[in-house]
């Protein structure tokens, strides 16, 4: 399971099938980052399996899979999307898209079979897929006297804290990259510095 400062992820793209009574489901999996990304590659998969009946999806995005979302695009409810959705969230996984596209083969699988057939084609997908572990960084930039250096590093060091982007001079600034679950403890200490701001770059 990841940890506070990590998620689960897949690397890049993947894809799987799998077929049921004449039916073909194409499954793809994206790893993705916010919701543009997610209508973005949903409309070129639309365009690219044109003659498919229907385009199932499920997605989560955030570190605590906060945002999420199913379609069934036209099949019964409840067999498509959330089926998919499942097995993504069984695998502690997160700013994933998957999406399933169903070319008819003329007979009907019944709900069983749908749900079973999307989370399939899904789980293929996913066997295809790297998953890796992401960690989670906040960047800062922080400007401090140039006599405050030795005081500085020591801290930055004891906390294995990635720095970049360095300037020296009678006054320095720096970037750093934090943990979630450091930030609070080394931001405590920096401040306690005579002179020493820092401002969010990112997170």
């Amino acid at each position: 399971m990841a940890g506070t400062d990590s998620y689960k992820t897949i690397r890049t793209f993947s894809s799987g099938s799998y077929k049921e009574k004449g039916s073909r489901f194409i499954a793809e999996a994206y790893p993705v980052r916010d919701e543009s990304d997610i209508r973005t590659i949903i409309d070129s998969v639309r365009k690219k399996h044109h003659s498919a009946r229907h385009h199932c999806f499920a997605y989560f995005l955030g570190k605590d899979r906060q945002l999420w979302r199913v379609n069934d695009d036209g099949e019964p409810s409840g067999t498509a999307g959330r089926p998919i959705l499942s097995l993504i969230k069984s695998l502690e996984l997160t700013n994933i898209l998957i999406i399933v596209s169903r070319y008819f083969g003329g007979t009907l699988l019944g709900i069983s079979g749908l749900i079973n057939a999307y989370r399939s084609a899904a789980a293929e997908a996913l066997n295809n897929a790297e998953i890796i572990e992401q960690i989670i960084l906040e960047s800062y930039e922080i400007t401090y006297p140039y006599s405050a250096m030795n005081e500085v590093m020591k801290i930055l060091k004891s906390g294995s804290v990635e720095q970049s982007e360095q300037s020296f001079d009678m006054e320095c600034s720096l970037k750093i990259s934090l943990r979630p679950s450091a930030k609070e403890r080394i931001l405590k200490r920096l401040l306690l510095i005579n002179g020493l701001k820092y401002r969010i770059l990112s997170s």
